[in-house]
């Protein structure tokens, strides 16, 4: 039975898409309304590359990537911020996002680093709905933007292979990520506009984990990150998890 086209999109957020597609301009401005993902995008790349090893039997300096060979699905891509460190470690990379503008946005620049990328304008209903399967799905800060959420994992799980991962990175719903992803990031320090974030969207890591499980994935990796404000730089910290934090699972 074919689904619906408000099925397809259940997990989009107009508001949400009308925000970022409004800041396209900026995504590769690294001190523009995108900052943050700049700042955190190097650890995003490193904890994807090192699950991937682990999982796949890589090695980190292979020859040709640690990810060479391997179908990447980069869901909520924007503007291909993680989408082209992917690549560069010699994945095949499909970057989807409900944002036009983003993906527009994403093509030019993938075209000016000679990155060969597969961008799309589409939704993770939509894809799952075509049957197609990838070795990794990357959904990252974008689980605290979808309006379904159950269905973004649900299409989400469907996307991934038999033996692949699912490699996730939100914000938890604590009063420490309110003070810092909210206030101090909107409003104390003006890193990304005023809005971008509801708090009430934010996924504690047992709800995060309840529901990948219910999905049919299985957990194997949750670790936090935290910034380091000497060295300007987020890191992995395992028991840090008030604000950010990574969850790979596996199916």
């Amino acid at each position: 039975m074919l689904m619906s086209s408000s099925s397809l999109h259940r997990s989009v957020s107009p508001q949400e898409v009308a925000r970022f597609s409004a800041q396209s301009g900026d995504w590769w401005n690294p001190e523009g309304a995108f900052k943050p993902l700049h700042k955190v995008n190097p650890l995003r790349a490193r904890y994807a590359r090192d699950q991937v090893c682990a999982r796949f039997g890589r090695e980190e300096k292979a020859q040709g990537g640690a990810l060479r060979g391997l179908t990447i699905l980069d869901l909520g891509c924007g503007g291909g911020i993680l989408s082209e460190p992917l690549a560069r470690m010699g994945g095949k990379v499909v970057g989807v996002d409900a944002s036009e503008q983003a993906i527009e946005a994403a093509r030019a620049h993938a075209e000016e680093m000679s990155l060969e990328i597969d961008y799309r304008a589409g939704t993770a209903e939509a894809l799952a709905e075509e049957g197609e399967t990838f070795d990794v799905v990357t959904a990252m800060e974008i689980v605290e933007h979808v309006a379904d959420l159950g269905s973004f994992l649900n299409a989400t799980a469907r996307l991934v292979k038999p033996g692949g991962l699912l490699i996730l990175s939100t914000l938890n719903r604590t009063m420490k990520s309110y003070l810092l992803a909210v206030v101090g990031a909107e409003y104390a320090l003006g890193w990304v506009p005023r809005g971008t974030h509801d708090w009430n969207l934010f996924v504690r890591p047992s709800e995060l984990v309840a529901r990948v499980e219910k999905v049919g994935l299985k957990p194997l990796d949750l670790t936090g990150m935290a910034f380091n404000p000497l060295r300007g730089a987020f890191q992995l910290r395992r028991g840090a998890m008030g604000v950010n934090y990574f969850l790979t699972a596996g199916k």
